[in-house]
């Protein structure tokens, strides 16, 4: 009998074998969790969860088919509204969207919303079910820049309008930060991201790979070839840095780069010769989901002491705490309170790096205690050291735009500004969603919500 004041359990990887792979770590639902899961949804008229999720899905609606056994049917209705419900149902951090409103949560524990939309997703393509494309086409051209979760989102709202929509893709493979900045681990990518990429596909969108918007073609010559409106979806791909004496040395990584090695270049496999260990010890600077990717990537790679270096206390991780709880589990050694003050190197090797000792003082603009510092220091023996504070966007495409005489506005740190609501830029027919124009939370599933907002502002534009 199930327990409606508890989820339906997850099966998991053994942390002790899943430290030394890169398959999946969660395992997900079978049917008869998925369905026992599903009967705990009171089915509310006025579904709190579905004002939480960014991109509209019908919660209640689909989980009572899920409850019914109807999974083509709740695959249909989550369809409606999510391009991408496989990865959404794996990354989005739901228990602060979607779970965090949901009504079973106040005196139990919520519905397991993300794991629910997974085992759709994953039902679905398992038995061959995919979104069907329009039959009736408008004759009219869209371009959209990035294949990440904003511009796979914007494109396939288009083409179910029946646009004519065409993405570009810097990189030699679609998907963007899905693709090269989570872990296979987390997220699969030839069974779960690739397989959603063909949907979007399936929907009639041609996707073009190696083309850098503002290197390889130019937004005006994309107007001049018939496109009536453009979406720039290009991510943030720029990473930040500390600023501290040794950052140069050998050793030192970006967690962008170091991810992107090890998802693109396969690095983690023995017949690629693609470095990305060096020595035993490694720590991650930085505290959030991409700082755990790396960590783990890390531990699963061969390093043998891996550790997260974060300036406040664990209280304030911004990382989702299932991510958390499963580096902890993994082995990843949690140092608080501690900021890099200097990286020592060796002959232009990383050998160590000199620890500031802090202390949290009044809230910042943040609403967060800001970190102040003791007057302490430690050094700490390292190999090598990752970086994992966050990135900008690269500024090639507005660059080439203002170029071309197109100035799309951009704020004080690059980011591309737009409205709101439709997210317009500057330029009546140029939209942009996603990271390089973030409004709110940087994550996937907002990410996708900006494509939607900017495909729906597109349709009213050029219908």
């Amino acid at each position: 009998m199930v327990d409606v004041m508890k989820k339906v359990p997850v099966r998991e990887q053994n942390p002790e074998v899943r430290a030394k792979n890169f398959e999946e770590v969660c395992l997900g639902y079978n049917e008869e969790e998925a369905m026992a899961e599903a009967s705990r949804c009171l089915n509310c008229k006025n579904a709190m969860c579905v004002k939480g999720c960014p991109v509209s899905i019908n919660i209640p609606a689909f989980i009572h088919e899920v409850k019914e056994g109807n999974f083509a049917e709740a695959y249909r209705i989550i369809s409606e509204s999510s391009a991408l419900p496989a990865v959404c149902g794996r990354v989005c951090p739901q228990e602060t969207q979607c779970e965090g409103k949901c009504i079973r949560g106040i005196k139990g524990e919520a519905i397991a919303i993300g794991k629910l939309e997974r085992f759709v997703a994953d039902w679905a393509r398992e038995n061959g079910i995919s979104p069907e494309a329009p039959k009736e086409k408008k004759g009219k051209k869209v371009a959209v820049i990035g294949s990440g979760p904003s511009g796979l989102t914007c494109a396939g709202d288009l083409a179910k309008m029946g646009y004519d929509v065409t993405i570009f893709e810097a990189l030699h493979k679609a998907g963007g930060v899905l693709v090269y900045g989570i872990p296979e681990f987390r997220l699969p990518k030839e069974t779960v991201v690739q397989a959603e990429v063909e949907n979007v596909k399936k929907l009639g969108v041609k996707i073009e790979t190696n083309v850098i918007v503002g290197k390889s073609v130019r937004i005006d010559e994309l107007m001049e070839d018939g496109y009536e409106a453009v979406f720039i979806g290009s991510g943030a791909g720029l990473p930040r840095f500390m600023g501290i004496p040794g950052e140069n040395a050998n050793g030192v990584f970006s967690a962008n780069e170091y991810l992107t090695r090890s998802n693109l270049m396969k690095a983690f496999k023995d017949e690629y010769d693609t470095p990305i260990v060096a020595g035993t010890k490694v720590a991650v600077v930085g505290g959030g989901n991409v700082a755990m990717d790396a960590a783990r990537t890390a531990v699963r790679v061969g390093f043998e002491e891996v550790y997260i270096i974060y300036r406040r206390t664990e209280k304030e991780l911004p990382a989702r705490l299932e991510e958390i709880r499963h580096a902890k589990e993994e082995g990843v050694i949690f140092k608080f309170l501690y900021a890099p003050k200097e990286i020592l190197g060796e002959d232009g090797y990383v050998k160590a790096v000199e620890l500031e000792v802090m202390e949290l003082g009044e809230p910042d603009e943040s609403g967060r205690r800001k970190p102040v510092s003791t007057g302490k220091f430690e050094t700490m023996d390292l190999d090598t050291v990752i970086v994992a504070l966050g990135t900008g966007p690269n500024p090639i495409i507005q660059r080439s735009a203002e170029a071309e005489g197109l100035e799309i506005l951009t704020d004080k740190r690059g980011y591309i500004t737009v409205d709101c609501d439709t997210r317009c830029t500057s330029i009546p027919t140029i939209y942009a969603g996603g990271d390089v124009a973030p409004v709110g939370e940087s994550n996937a599933i907002n990410a996708m919500g900006a494509g939607k907002k900017a495909a729906k502002a597109i349709n009213e534009l050029l219908k």
